[in-house]
């Protein structure tokens, strides 16, 4: 416990994060207005990318993107999407629980990435196409990540959460990560990226995400979290910021965190979350992608996306990762992996393939990398 309190008290510096804002609450703030032309210039996407992948993994576990979306147009209409959605699924009988929370405090959409494809291809493709998080999931993952998302809308008075660590470890028992070695703990946390975009403004009264920076870097974080002991830390010493409509939070899944109690009379707190993974691991959900691809591209060729959106959209669409697959059947196509999803995405838009062209090709694909 001593070890988790020394590490707690450190204080993130202006060094440590020198193309943030600002740092509040040990915690950088990047404004997106005033680092608008970086996603596009390679060298300083590179630099950003490093430094926010330090922040992640050295520093305090945790950043804010301000204004990602610096047009909410997008976020507006996903929203209206979303809340759609919701009623739908609460009429069926079929919306998801929460992790950590108490039930019925708040509404759950289940792989809204997804959902928001089949349901407004033309708002998923404004939405995922944005280059803010393609590059803040790429500075921790590298190329090649796997995105899912879950809508999380919290009404006033919907409790908070208990303090936790997040997937893969964290959705374990005490019992089970025990039986993962030490050294898999520290891999854990670098297969996921955990991030939350607002979708409406967030006083910290409406329970914006309570923070304990520094403690992703605590080895015993996945093992303890539960514990009374490390509860009573976090809850003695967890920080919140307010997020405004736009605004885009990431940290390590290794971080102990949990919403916050919204204590509003009158703000429905909505955030889609990301859980964005690493291809060398495995995501949370399971993705129709290519039931998903056929939804979006229509949208995606009208769109006429520069290239930096266009691969922030097929980062959030289609599988980069060309593993598994049945080499006998898939094999290696110029060097030693076979072509992938992404690919035939890719060549479709630049080639601009007939719709029809574009479904055989997906169900060509998919049949070669089934077994025989």
């Amino acid at each position: 416990m001593e070890d988790l309190r020394t590490i707690i008290a450190l204080n993130c510096r202006n060094e440590d994060a020198p193309n943030a804002s600002e740092i509040t609450a040990n915690v950088p703030i990047y404004d997106c207005n005033k680092l608008a032309d970086w996603p596009t210039d390679a060298g300083q996407a590179d630099t950003l990318r490093r430094e926010l992948a330090d922040v992640l993994l050295n520093g305090p576990g945790v950043f804010v993107l301000r204004s990602a979306f610096a047009d909410t147009t997008p976020i507006d209409a996903a929203t209206d999407v979303f809340n759609t959605i919701i009623e739908r699924e609460k009429t069926a009988s079929s919306g998801g629980g929460d992790h950590f929370a108490a039930s019925g405090a708040n509404d759950r959409i289940w792989n809204s990435l997804e959902k928001l494809g089949r349901e407004a291809p033309d708002v998923f493709v404004q939405y995922h196409s944005n280059p803010w998080l393609e590059l803040a999931s790429r500075a921790w993952l590298g190329p090649a990540f796997q995105m899912t998302a879950q809508v999380n809308l919290v009404h006033p008075g919907g409790k908070a959460q208990t303090g936790h660590c997040d997937y893969h470890l964290g959705f374990m028992t005490k019992n089970q990560v025990s039986q993962y070695p030490a050294h898999v703990h520290a891999v854990g946390a670098q297969l996921t990226l955990q991030g939350a975009v607002a979708h409406c403004d967030m006083p910290v009264e409406s329970g914006t995400t309570k923070l304990l920076p520094f403690s992703q870097t605590w080895p015993q974080n996945y093992l303890r979290f539960r514990d009374d002991d490390v509860s009573e830390v976090f809850e003695d010493n967890y920080v919140q910021l307010p997020l405004q409509k736009g605004d885009a939070l990431f940290f390590s899944p290794g971080l102990m965190h949990a919403a916050g109690e919204n204590s509003t009379s009158d703000i429905h707190r909505m955030a889609n979350l990301l859980q964005v993974s690493s291809p060398l691991g495995r995501a949370m959900e399971t993705i129709r992608r290519r039931e998903l691809c056929l939804c979006v591209y229509r949208a995606a060729v009208e769109a006429g996306l520069p290239h930096i959106e266009q691969e922030a959209l097929l980062a959030s669409t289609a599988e980069g990762y060309p593993f598994p697959t049945d080499l006998e059947r898939d094999p290696p196509v110029d060097g030693l992996a076979p072509v992938t999803q992404r690919d035939l995405m890719r060549s479709a838009l630049r080639e601009n393939w007939p719709f029809d062209k574009l479904s055989a090709e997906l169900a060509a694909y998919e049949n070669r990398r089934s077994p025989a």
